[in-house]
C-alpha cells in the first residue's frame, strides 16, 4: 500500500482529499502546516508528497525546496494560484507536477498514480543496475564503454555515464521524443502537444524550463549545450554525439 502525505491547511480540501485517496486504496496523513508536514515526512516515510503552495507558516514553494535538499520524493504542487509565473516557479523549484484548484478528485487520484507509477519505475531501473553493476564479468576481455546517453522507454528510465538520471513526468516525454527522432526539429509548439495529455497547464515556457532542467542532467556543460541543441527561431533538436 502506498503512502500519501497531504500538506493542505484548508480543513475541508485537505478531508475530501484524504478520503478519497484512502478509499482508493491509499495510506493517508495529513498535515495542516509545513512544520507538521516535515515531521510527518521523517516519521511516515511517504511514497508522495501532495504540498499546498499557501501555508500557514511556510511557502510551499520553500518547503517544496526544502525537501529537494535531501529526498527525491515525488512532489504534487496544488494551488489556487493559477498564473503561469507561479506553475514555472513551482515546477523549477522540484515539484514533479502542479494542479490548480478547484480541481476534480478524479483527476487528482489519476496525477498521483502518475507520479507512483514514475517512481516506482526508477527505482526498479535503479536497483536493476546496481546489481548489474555489482554482478561479476563473464566476459574476458574489457568491455566497451557505456554509452553517454541511453534511454530505456518500457522502464522509463534515464542513464547518463551509467547512472540512472531522475526525470519528471513532462521531461521524460520530451526526452523519449528526441530519443526516437533524432536529430528532429521540434518546434516548442510540438513539444508541448507531447506533454500536454499530461500536464494540462503546461505551456510554452514551461516547455523551455524542462529544456534547460534536462540539459542540466545530460549535458556536461549545460551553457553549450552538445546534445539537446537550440534551432534559433524554431525550437529544439537532439543529436546524441
Amino acid at each position: 500500500m502506498s503512502k500519501i502525505l497531504i500538506i493542505e491547511d484548508d480543513f475541508s480540501i485537505g478531508e475530501m482529499m484524504s478520503i478519497y485517496l484512502y478509499e482508493d486504496g491509499y495510506e493517508v496523513k495529513r498535515a495542516e502546516n509545513g512544520g507538521e508536514g516535515e515531521r510527518l515526512l521523517r516519521q511516515f516515510q511517504p511514497d508522495a508528497i501532495i504540498l499546498d503552495v499557501m501555508l500557514p507558516d511556510i511557502d510551499g514553494i520553500q518547503l517544496c525546496a526544502n525537501v529537494r535538499q535531501t529526498s527525491n520524493i515525488p512532489i504534487l504542487m496544488i494551488s489556487a494560484k493559477s498564473e503561469v509565473s507561479d506553475r514555472v516557479r513551482g515546477l523549477q523549484t522540484g515539484a514533479d507536477d502542479y494542479l490548480c484548484k478547484p480541481f476534480s478528485m478524479r483527476e487528482l487520484s489519476a496525477r498521483v498514480q502518475a507520479l507512483l507509477r514514475r517512481s516506482h519505475s526508477f527505482a526498479s531501473a535503479a536497483a536493476e543496475l546496481s546489481v548489474a553493476s555489482t554482478a561479476p564479468s563473464q566476459a574476458q576481455t574489457q568491455p566497451d564503454p557505456p554509452m553517454k546517453i541511453t534511454l530505456d522507454t518500457e522502464k522509463r528510465c534515464l542513464l547518463v555515464h551509467g547512472k540512472v538520471v531522475e526525470t519528471t513526468f513532462s521531461e521524460f516525454e520530451i526526452m523519449k521524443l528526441f530519443w526516437q527522432n533524432q536529430g528532429k526539429v521540434y518546434s516548442r509548439e510540438e513539444l508541448l502537444n507531447r506533454v500536454r495529455g499530461f500536464d494540462s497547464y503546461v505551456t510554452e515556457r514551461a516547455i523551455d524550463v524542462h529544456i534547460a532542467n534536462l540539459r542540466k542532467k545530460i549535458e556536461t556543460d549545460p551553457k553549450e549545450p552538445k546534445h539537446i541543441k537550440t534551432v534559433w527561431g524554431v525550437g529544439y533538436k537532439f543529436l546524441l554525439s
